[in-house]
């Protein structure tokens, strides 16, 4: 999988609430969380990022509370992946879980700036800063969490297991 965008920089402890304000809560819309993503960081942000911007952020990115809303708004708002030098472990397995990739890298956080052109090759976590010619290394996405990421997240990757086993029951 290529991932090819602009960035959008983001600091350290960028927290669920920063991602996805609390009290915009009321809703599981995801359009609805669109409208509203990142704004009590960047008030201008939901009307600036595009479809296939990715974010680029320092350490421990979507720490906080472990609600789906702040995966699922940056997924809604057209961000294609986010990339930073660590994640909350319950952001990082959300994002998953709603097909959402995430890349950790301190290299890429460090050196990639706002505006930059990169492409990141998921498979074998190589991340291109087209910008600057640089090249970095990610974790790479493990096969599973790959396979989550194509057909759309957990729930979708369950309803096809489940589709499948109901047609090899009927077969037998």
């Amino acid at each position: 999988m290529i991932l090819k965008g602009k960035v959008w920089q983001f600091g350290d402890n960028v927290d669920t609430d920063a991602i996805i304000p609390a009290r915009y809560l009321n809703t599981s819309d995801p359009k609805e969380l669109a409208r509203h993503i990142m704004e009590d960081a960047d008030k201008e942000f939901p009307d600036k990022v595009s479809s296939g911007d990715i974010i680029v952020a320092g350490n421990n990115f979507g720490c906080g509370s472990s609600r789906e809303h702040a995966p699922i708004a940056i997924k809604a708002a057209g961000l294609q992946a986010v990339i930073a030098k660590s994640f909350a472990r319950i952001f990082y397995r959300n994002s998953f879980n709603i097909g959402l990739p995430i890349f950790e890298s301190e290299e890429a956080a460090e050196k990639i700036s706002a505006g930059d052109e990169i492409e990141i090759d998921a498979d074998r976590g190589v991340i291109k800063n087209i910008t600057k010619g640089e090249e970095y290394t990610a974790k790479p996405i493990p096969p599973f969490m790959q396979e989550l990421i194509s057909v759309g997240g957990l729930i979708e990757w369950t309803k096809a297991k489940i589709k499948k086993q109901e047609i090899e029951r009927l077969r037998s």
